[in-house]
């Protein structure tokens, strides 16, 4: 009879033990420690070291930059997760972000536009951020990635991201809801044409979305 050794095995528990080092540096304010992390042959222990680097307060510009170049989607993701929150203010954030944007990646793009978003929200976006968005709400392949641009279109209120969002409130549900909700910092007849029509909606979290919005204060 052949046994097969069960529980983790040699290489993952290495791997799981680096990654928790990296992690502990970080919450510990060790730079060096958090920062080898940051060249590590697994990805799981660089995605964990961009987030230790950011609590150390030693990540830059520069490895912004070079997590956004990485091979693997997971590092790059958790850049993106990183730049709509603590790394924000990090110098070249908004630029790294919207590189994000084109990424490959679904997940990654899908992402890249929530952090745009939030990014917005704080502070000026680099030039071509929203006509960005704008394609992605428009055109992107996978429905999670447009739903994320419409919303952050709408956190954002700029008047040429409107045209993207009403064509959200066509797209598929989980887009029509979105889209109908990222439309309460705009006005105009479009917009009241577009509520209106989202109270006929099949779907009833669209209806109730506009509903919301219709709802005298």
């Amino acid at each position: 009879m052949t046994w097969t050794a069960v529980g983790p095995q040699p290489n993952l528990l290495q791997r799981l033990e680096r990654r928790r080092a990296v992690v502990l540096a970080g919450y510990r304010g060790d730079r060096l420690a958090a920062r080898s992390g940051l060249a590590d042959p697994d990805p799981g222990v660089r995605a964990a070291a961009l987030g230790a680097v950011l609590r150390s307060g030693d990540l830059g510009g520069g490895d912004l930059r070079g997590a956004a170049d990485d091979d693997d989607p997971t590092v790059r993701r958790r850049l993106a997760e990183l730049l709509g929150g603590g790394a924000r203010s990090v110098a070249g954030a908004g630029q790294v972000a919207l590189g994000l944007l084109a990424d490959a990646d679904a997940a990654v793009a899908e992402t890249a536009a929530w952090a745009l978003g939030e990014i917005g929200e704080s502070g000026p976006l680099p030039d071509g951020a929203v006509a960005a968005m704008v394609a992605v709400a428009t055109g992107h392949a996978d429905p999670l990635a447009r739903e994320a641009a419409v919303a952050a279109l709408g956190a954002l209120g700029d008047p040429a991201g409107l045209p993207a969002v009403l064509a959200g409130t066509t797209d598929r549900p989980a887009i029509r809801r979105r889209a109908v909700l990222a439309l309460a910092p705009f006005e105009g007849p479009d917009v009241d044409a577009a509520l209106q029509r989202a109270r006929q909606d099949r779907d009833w979290q669209v209806r109730e979305a506009a509903e919301l919005l219709l709802r005298p204060d």
